[in-house]
């Protein structure tokens, strides 16, 4: 049960990953840009094109709204929740935490009225790779998978050199992608997000309020992008200073009580 979506049709989704073509379903459209390249295809991910048509009906279907769990460190989870309204359909990004009761902390939404990004490449990457050690835990346990299932709701301009490779490693890995294509696509998926601008992640300073003291945050990043959840706003409103801390951690930005090597 997922606060909010009580009376919705949700399903597990994490079997449609092994459908064909799935990720070009998932991840296509945001290939799509204003250059000279080309329209995005099937091929580039390995793909049918009437697979990706069978596998997207999946992911839209009115009847069934797929779910995706992505469990990381100190029991959170990152969801992304396919929200198949008739003719309004969306998909929204959040981390959970079984303490918080019917809270959750909003990470990006994909819709007419979008709101993004959520995540830094840093938290992307160390949520992707806080593989639980049970592998009986429900969700999503694949490196790789984890990685690109939470991309959408990437934007961070300050990506590392590395960025596009490990992107392109996922794509051959577990989506099948052409080695030829993968390092195009990923720069697509990268480099030219279709919904918001890369944005600056920082952890805030003390609050004015707060006789300088600590953040109120507690360390967990905040981002410069105006359409985002996160623009100068505490993930997971209403929760605890010490969930607070814990999610820092879990998120990898906050360590021995202070910055985690690399934080912004």
């Amino acid at each position: 049960m997922i606060s909010g979506y009580e009376d919705d049709p949700l399903v597990a989704g994490e079997g449609l990953l092994s459908r064909p073509a799935f990720w070009a379903a998932y991840l296509m459209w945001m290939c799509e840009t204003d250059d000279e390249d080309g329209e995005p295809a099937a091929e580039w991910f390995g793909a049918d094109e009437a697979d990706v048509d069978a596998a997207y009906a999946e992911l839209v279907d009115e009847g069934q709204w797929p779910v995706f769990r992505v469990p990381f460190g100190g029991g959170h989870s990152a969801v992304v929740v396919n929200r198949n309204f008739p003719e309004d359909e969306g998909t929204e990004y959040f981390v959970t935490h079984p303490e918080w009761g019917r809270r959750h902390g909003a990470l990006a939404t994909l819709d007419g009225h979008q709101a993004g990004p959520g995540l830094s490449w840093r938290e992307l990457v160390h949520i992707a790779n806080s593989v639980p050690s049970d592998a009986h835990d429900p969700g999503i346990h694949d490196p790789y998978a984890r990685l690109l299932l939470l991309l959408p709701a990437l934007g961070d301009e300050d990506l590392p050199a590395d960025a596009v490779e490990r992107v392109s490693q996922a794509l051959v890995s577990v989506a099948g992608a052409p080695a030829g294509e993968a390092t195009h696509v990923a720069q697509r998926l990268l480099l030219d997000h279709p919904l918001w601008e890369p944005a600056r992640w920082e952890i805030p300073g003390p609050s004015p309020l707060s006789g300088g003291g600590a953040p109120l945050c507690d360390g967990i990043l905040q981002c410069d992008g105006y359409l985002s959840p996160r623009y100068g706003m505490r993930l997971a409103q209403g929760i605890t200073a010490e969930q607070s801390e814990r999610l820092a951690r879990a998120l990898g930005t906050w360590s021995a009580g202070g910055p985690a090597p690399g934080s912004r």
